[in-house]
């Protein structure tokens, strides 16, 4: 079963869609999942008649995707877009997730390229590094051990939620006066308690008796400790009744429980279904997926503002970094990750896990699937996760796997780390010298060869957040015209370090460390003086040298020329060999202090040649005149060329 196998029992549909319009014996077996029976319909109808509609040809492709036979699915999706290349990205993503069962990865990359106009960046970005993760990790092998648990029946089992001590879980196994669901010809699903046991094996599953009965679906419940409340979601019913749209649908409602036996509506929409709730308790949101007309594919996953779990505002869709083309459910936050489950086309088989982290001005980085062990080549959904102090983490998830106990199985696992294909995620900010952020800088990543593997740009205060697929070893750049470039490779030790950790990386504009003075550029010092008539290196002279050091280890391809001036007081001759002595004292600190030779290329004393008042030979003038000829600078004669 593929992503039918979860919410087939959720929603009736056998008039949406048609409630205006005469149905065809195979559009009815189609909307009655009767999918084996469609097929044969639909070829018949094919035969007999002058053809399928466009919508009734996708249903046939739909059925053979539903079924499991790739290859005639694929062949009917692409006819489908060769004469129709408008196909909806809905489907389309199905057209790529048969073809992805049968054909190479490149096919499918190729059908991608064709569409990529219409397909959102986020998607195509969320593609590329999810098919270079499951490329690079697959000879990664599991730390932990998965396993069924005990409390699986042969129907379906699944949505396994935490409550107390326990689980609370959804299943298809008859119980009380649960009638069949006809679709499926299994009982309407019902809510379920079963208790842990100490390595994680959920035992003695039983009727949970703490919401209100119903003769339909009650599933995939929430437990809030915070709010000591139960989310789940319900068929649409007055009593023993359904409630149909008037589109003839029967969706699945919200509800609120405090596990007394009542129950409240909180979310409602005879054409809407919902389903999965999530509570964060520190932001008052509830998650959830559902199929509103906006979503960007099926079923996508939405947040509202609650006041205590009542809805205090209207859906808030995640967008395209976590919503695509297929369907997405079962949201679930652990330890500031979102996990949730996807059939989008670049997974491993239908419906896979995926983990993003959130940030906090809201955004999300790019999804990255958990990989096989968790994932399979079947539907894999409805992972939850916690901190265990037996066995480190304690998680569940659900799955139609083969090998299974009945169609939907919950499956366990215990584990020291989170689950997941590793990843290098390197995030911080772009700073300046005094700590102001730098915007636009470039981040770059390149392999060994210097071949780049991802860039981003830095925010308005500097932030960067960048992430690929594990390397043991990588160079990390970061350049913005007239600023220093920063470049430095990195090891897989140095790498495990910075991993996830905020990193911080400074760069300097040139413009804080070069001025104009006397018609040229210097780098930027405060004046100093030497003693009267030397020319050693004073520790305060010393400080503002070491500046030097600084611009040409930020900017090593800087040429410099130092030159030195006095006063016109005493004999010139004195005062041309005075200052040629204070600059090559100043060239030699420079060299002492690591500036390479090839960065200075003259050092020149001027003596009084040059000054910058009147105060020349027998010209009286005050101290603090005197004091502005006699000077030291170190001048950039490459800048216009550089800059």
């Amino acid at each position: 079963m593929r992503f039918n196998s979860i919410v087939v029992f959720f929603i009736i549909m056998s008039s949406l869609g048609f409630s205006q319009q005469k149905k065809s014996k195979g559009d009815i077996l189609f909307f009655e999942y009767s999918y084996s029976a469609a097929i044969k319909e639909y070829q018949k109808e094919l035969r007999e008649k002058d053809g399928l509609t466009n919508k009734q040809y996708l249903n046939l492709a739909d059925a053979y995707l539903n079924t499991g036979d790739y290859k005639k699915a694929s062949e009917i999706y692409i006819r489908a877009f060769q004469k129709d290349t408008t196909m909806s990205t809905h489907h389309f993503n199905k057209m790529l997730q048969a073809l992805s069962r049968t054909s190479e990865v490149e096919k499918v990359k190729a059908y991608l390229s064709t569409k990529k106009d219409e397909l959102s960046p986020e998607l195509l970005e969320n593609a590329e590094f999810n098919y270079e993760l499951i490329a690079s990790n697959k000879d990664q092998e599991l730390d932990f051990e998965i396993f069924n648990i005990s409390g699986n029946s042969p129907k379906a089992d699944f949505g396994p939620a935490f409550y107390k001590d326990g689980v609370l879980f959804s299943s298809s196994r008859g119980s009380g006066s649960k009638k069949k669901y006809g679709p499926t010809g299994e009982a309407y699903l019902n809510i379920y308690k079963a208790d842990i046991e100490l390595q994680g094996d959920i035992k003695n599953p039983e009727v949970f008796k703490g919401i209100a009965a119903s003769f339909f679906h009650k599933a995939t419940p929430y437990y809030s400790e915070e709010l000591n409340q139960i989310f789940y979601v319900l068929s649409n019913a007055n009593g023993e009744y359904m409630q149909f749209s008037d589109k003839g649908k029967n969706a699945l409602a919200m509800a609120m429980s405090n596990g007394n036996g009542s129950f409240k509506y909180i979310l409602r929409d005879l054409d809407t279904s919902f389903y999965y709730p999530f509570y964060e308790a520190s932001t008052g949101r509830l998650f959830f997926a559902a199929n509103f007309e906006d979503s960007l594919g099926g079923t996508d996953i939405y947040y509202v503002y609650t006041n205590d779990g009542l809805i205090m505002s209207s859906p808030v869709n995640l967008g395209p970094r976590i919503n695509t083309p297929g369907n997405e459910i079962a949201p679930f936050i652990f330890e500031n990750s979102l996990y949730f489950s996807s059939d989008v086309f670049y997974g491993l088989g239908g419906m896979d896990v995926y983990k993003t982290n959130m940030h906090s001005d809201g955004s999300f980085s790019i999804p990255i699937n958990l990989g096989e062990g968790i994932n399979s080549s079947r539907d894999d959904f409805g992972f939850i996760i916690k901190n265990n102090d037996a066995n480190g983490l304690l998680g569940y998830f659900s799955s139609n796997r083969d090998g299974g106990k009945g169609g939907d199985d919950i499956y366990g696992f215990n584990v020291k780390e989170k689950p997941g294909l590793k990843t290098l995620a390197l995030k911080g900010n772009i700073v300046k010298p005094n700590n102001s952020g730098v915007y636009k800088a470039m981040v770059s990543i390149l392999d060994e060869e210097g071949k780049t593997i991802k860039e981003v740009y830095s925010g308005e205060e500097g932030q960067y957040e960048i992430e690929i697929p594990w390397r043991d070893k990588i160079v990390l750049q970061v350049s913005k015209e007239r600023f220093s470039t920063f470049s430095k490779t990195y090891n897989e030790q140095e790498l495990e370090a910075l991993n996830t950790n905020n990193f911080n990386i400074d760069i300097a504009n040139i413009e804080d460390i070069v001025v104009e003075s006397e018609d040229q550029d210097v780098i930027k010092m405060n004046k100093f003086y030497f003693g009267k008539g030397k020319w050693d290196i004073t520790p305060q002279i010393a400080a503002e040298l070491n500046k030097v050091v600084d611009a040409v280890k930020l900017f090593p391809e800087l040429q410099l020329r130092v030159e030195s001036h006095t006063d016109s007081r005493g004999g010139s001759s004195s005062n041309f060999t005075l200052s040629q002595k204070r600059a090559d004292a100043i060239k030699n600190y420079l060299l002492q202090q690591g500036v390479p030779t090839t960065n200075i290329l003259y050092a020149i004393g001027y003596g009084e040649e040059k000054l910058l008042n009147n105060c020349k030979n027998g010209v009286f003038c005050l101290e603090m005149l005197h004091n502005k000829n006699e000077r030291s600078l170190v001048a950039v004669l490459n800048y216009n060329l550089l800059f």
